[in-house]
């Protein structure tokens, strides 16, 4: 580690990679609403957090843990659909908290078209909340139901059945087939849609 004089070392989160402080002292001066999407090996987590000098303050969260028990989803926890369902559960209670608009906190996370960052943000902004996206995203529909999942675990079964029960060995081992995945991702929406009002 180099030292000297003039050397000055970096502050330990910085060091770590979990917090970008001149990104951090923009929030804070804009003092605005952020909703913070963060996106695990396993789950994905999504916060309305808003400023305060003392420290900020979590208004409302959804964790894609909750997915599975509370509303029955069998799919994987951090996968494209789990991500937007997330968003759209974060973003009917942040609606109900009287929330109306945050702007997006990515983190460290390097923005990139097609991320399932940003496919948590869409469903927090079809749930009605106002959050500036720009108008370059894309959002692919079959994307977030899961169907690209589901055609690939079709033509995989058929050609390949050994390889199928490998790789959707989890999907298998929760009880649901993937072909059958955009089904499900349409039962636990309406479930989400229903039991958060």
């Amino acid at each position: 580690m180099a030292s000297g004089p003039n050397y000055k070392v970096k502050f330990r989160r910085r060091r770590e990679g979990k917090t970008n402080y001149y990104r951090r002292y923009v929030y804070v001066l804009s003092k605005a609403t952020r909703l913070v999407i963060r996106i695990t090996n396993k789950y994905v987590v999504a916060q309305i957090v808003k400023f305060d000098p003392k420290g900020d303050k979590t208004v409302v969260m959804a964790h894609s843990i909750e997915l599975a028990k509370k509303f029955g989803w069998k799919g994987d926890t951090n996968n494209t659909s789990a991500a937007y369902l997330t968003g759209y559960l974060l973003g009917l209670r942040a609606r109900k908290a009287g929330v109306e608009s945050a702007v997006l906190d990515i983190g460290l996370f390097t923005p990139t078209v097609g991320s399932k960052i940003f496919y948590a943000a869409k469903g927090a902004v079809d749930a009605g909340l106002k959050l500036p996206l720009g108008e370059d995203l894309k959002f692919d529909e079959d994307r977030i139901k899961g169907a690209h999942v589901a055609e690939y675990a079709s033509k995989l079964e058929t050609e390949n059945p050994e390889k199928f029960n490998r790789i959707f060995s989890g999907y298998l081992k929760r009880g649901l087939n993937p072909k059958d995945l955009v089904a499900h991702f349409q039962e636990v929406l309406n479930k989400i849609k229903t039991g958060e009002k």
